[in-house]
């Protein structure tokens, strides 16, 4: 499995950068002008002066080789130093991706939005897991019954009605008429004392419950479907036929073997944790990345949106990765040569 992982490890590194390569190259060639927003009233040597502060006086090819060097060097040595307090080199002359709009570090910012994103989708996505395994053997084991078919239902509905949709209800009900929950995220909050912790858990459940339905919805079809196409196989006969338990024989031969496929779609789902919640942290006002990608994109700001993105394709690559490992560990045929 190492040689495997180490050759994986070796693929992806060219991936990233026609990756890289491609999201650089769109963004920058796209219409845009960093001074565009600035009064009518600056000069134009003035203007001229601050996209040379931008890098924007440089060619192409060498601003991508400056923000490669800022993105794999620079920033991962600033994070290094914040995080175990030690000093690599001068840190004032590493030259460092700034926002157009606040002229601040990029990496700074999204450190920064970080926390609530991962508090908020991280929690809705653990819950929709944690929801749909158990809905999803279930349903499978008793397939056709009332169980099944009222969670075919909430699934269908939960799938299919977008998640502005459900947020909104939600509000109305429980924010508005029955005022238990506060409507909009308050990201200032900080947490020292059991109210606090209450205050924070309140201002959690709707927009939790709005992601986590969704994921759920999605994730125990995947379940129901795998638990289907390995109950009536021929190990499962054998292993009832050895006098097995049920309850051994469902939960862990065929739920070990219907784990793999959904281990791909869980996989390719956790990035999206990171990306965050555009639309659900736009109606319950909450301060992440995803709102931030959006602010980003209103403002033309080509460095924070680039940065975004590419880091949204490096954790697809890198979970990827993780879901082909853990293909391993589910399935003991599965071998790496």
């Amino acid at each position: 499995m190492l040689n495997y992982t180490l050759r994986r490890l070796m693929f992806a590194v060219p991936t990233l950068l026609v990756i890289s390569f491609i999201i650089f190259a769109l963004l920058d060639l796209a219409p845009n002008d960093p001074t565009g927003n600035l009064p009518l009233t600056i000069p134009p040597e003035v203007r001229e002066q601050i996209r040379q502060t931008l890098g924007l006086g440089e060619p192409f090819h060498i601003r991508y080789l400056y923000w490669l060097n800022q993105f794999f060097i620079n920033e991962p040595l600033n994070i290094i130093e914040r995080i175990f307090g030690i000093e690599i080199g001068n840190s004032s002359e590493r030259l460092r991706i700034r926002s157009w709009a606040t002229r601040s570090p990029v990496v700074d910012l999204i450190i920064e939005r970080m926390p609530q994103t991962l508090w908020v989708v991280g929690m809705s996505y653990v819950v929709g897991i944690l929801i749909a395994i158990p809905v999803g053997i279930i349903s499978a084991y008793k397939q056709y019954s009332w169980f099944d078919q009222i969670g075919t239902f909430v699934s269908m509905v939960g799938f299919s009605v977008p998640t502005f949709f459900t947020g909104v209800v939600l509000i109305v009900i429980f924010s508005v008429q029955l005022q238990w929950f506060p409507s909009i995220y308050d990201t200032t909050l900080k947490v020292t004392d059991w109210s606090s912790f209450w205050a924070q858990v309140r201002q959690m459940v709707l927009p939790v419950t709005v992601l986590a339905l969704y994921n759920a919805a999605q994730l125990s079809r995947f379940v129901r479907a795998s638990m289907l196409d390995n109950l009536n196989q021929d190990y499962v006969r054998t292993a009832r036929a050895k006098g097995m338990k049920e309850r051994v024989v469902l939960l862990i031969h065929v739920l070990r073997n219907s784990l793999i496929p959904v281990v791909t779609v869980i996989a390719l789902g956790i990035p999206t944790i990171f990306s965050g919640a555009i639309i659900t942290e736009q109606i319950f006002r909450v301060n992440g990345l995803g709102q931030l990608l959006i602010i980003a994109i209103q403002g033309a700001d080509i460095p924070l949106v680039q940065t975004l993105t590419f880091i949204f394709a490096v954790l697809i690559v890198l979970f990827n990765l993780i879901a082909d490992l853990v293909y391993g560990i589910l399935d003991p045929r599965i071998r790496y040569e």
